[in-house]
């Protein structure tokens, strides 16, 4: 044990996030994402949404501020009439954490499918909200 980490945060994830670099990105997604057909490396955090997940990352996750966007969000199918109201969640829990405004932004489905397959990591979630999947793009501290 460890003092001051979330218990929400397994010791692989925290291993996970240690390792990647400037750049990489990491994938929390939901229930419904195809994870394990389409990660490298596949965490597992059944039984936890992804708002929880995400607040207890961002304590310790800098944002990549030199990206056009830190943040991917699956764009809604269209013609789909689902209203994710969990990227407001998201979008709060970022402002609360992050150290620097980080910009967001709304990727088409298989756009997303393909830029989750490079990703570093993917977290399979609980998490039951439609449109839930979320990528982080990981920065640098600053000193």
């Amino acid at each position: 044990m460890l003092k001051g980490i979330p218990a929400i945060i397994s010791p692989e994830l925290i291993k996970t996030l240690m390792e990647m670099g400037h750049g990489d990105e990491i994938v929390l997604a939901d229930a419904n994402f195809p994870a394990a057909s389409h990660a490298g490396k596949l965490i597992r955090c059944d039984g936890h949404g992804i708002p929880a997940l995400l607040a207890a990352i961002m304590r310790f996750f800098p944002l990549d501020t030199y990206a056009d966007y830190a943040v991917s969000l699956m764009q809604v199918v269209p013609g789909d009439p689902v209203k994710p109201a969990i990227w407001d969640m998201y979008l709060e829990i970022i402002r609360q954490e992050a150290e620097q405004k980080a910009e967001f932004c709304w990727v088409d489905r298989f756009s997303f499918y393909e830029q989750a397959k490079q990703a570093y990591a993917i977290v399979a979630t609980g998490e039951r909200a439609l449109y839930g999947n979320i990528i982080l793009k990981k920065g640098v501290i600053q000193s």
